[in-house]
């Protein structure tokens, strides 16, 4: 559940904002003052932060601009003014969004999640860490592009096809049982036949494979795993 802290001083309007939000699923902290809403924002951690601007003690843009030096979540503005050049200086010192009051509740929710879901993936898209080629002799897997190679040949290879070689690729030491395969790759819910898994091996080795390089060997009795090339 996301957290947002709520700096309004007008207590009426302060309610319906909570109100309002938290019926649509969201946690909210609510201040009535500046500067003790400066202190929350920067000792807890909140998903987003909703600030009038005209504030006792210490206003909305000050907040904000102090909030912004330490964090990136989402900063919205509440004022009752509708000049520009208010709006210039909300955004000149960090804020992502203004709303001019009179605005309806579900407005308010609305331009919250948008903010939230845009932050988030940002975020993700910042925390990811792309996945690094895997080789095997003349073989080239690329995991983000899931494009595979074989001697410098593109090779086009179903869904399950290209999960099974990159599990075998990312396990190199490892002898699996075709159950083993089975779960780890159709997932322990699935309804199926084990089966399948022999046919689908059958078909990458007939994509992948040379007559100088096996690929993938089968153990017998056991399952199988990814040849040692040097063998």
């Amino acid at each position: 559940m996301e957290k947002i802290l709520l700096v309004e001083d007008d207590r009426d309007i302060a309610e319906l904002e909570r109100d309002y939000l938290e019926l649509n699923g969201f946690a909210v902290d609510m201040e009535m003052n500046g500067r003790e809403g400066l202190e929350k924002a920067l000792a807890e951690d909140y998903d987003l932060l909703l600030l009038d601007v005209m504030l006792p003690d210490l206003d909305g843009l000050a907040i904000c601009k102090a909030v912004r030096e330490q964090k990136e979540i989402p900063i919205l503005l509440v004022t009752a003014r509708k000049e520009d050049i208010d709006k210039i200086r909300g955004l000149s010192v960090g804020a992502d969004d203004y709303i001019v009051k009179p605005f309806s509740p579900n407005e308010l929710v609305a331009r919250v999640r948008a903010h939230l879901t845009r932050y988030q993936r940002l975020m993700a898209a910042a925390a990811y860490v792309p996945k690094a080629e895997l080789i095997h002799g003349s073989l080239r897997l690329l995991p983000d592009e899931r494009r595979v190679f074989l001697a410098g040949q593109e090779v086009h290879l179903p869904n399950r096809e290209f999960e099974l070689l990159e599990f075998f690729l990312t396990h190199p030491a490892q002898v699996f049982s075709k159950e083993e395969l089975f779960e780890a790759l159709w997932g322990a819910e699935a309804v199926g036949d084990i089966s399948t898994v022999v046919v689908h091996v059958k078909r990458l080795r007939e994509k992948i494979e040379t007559a100088e390089e096996c690929h993938i060997k089968t153990v017998w009795g056991t399952g199988y795993r990814l040849n040692n090339l040097n063998e």
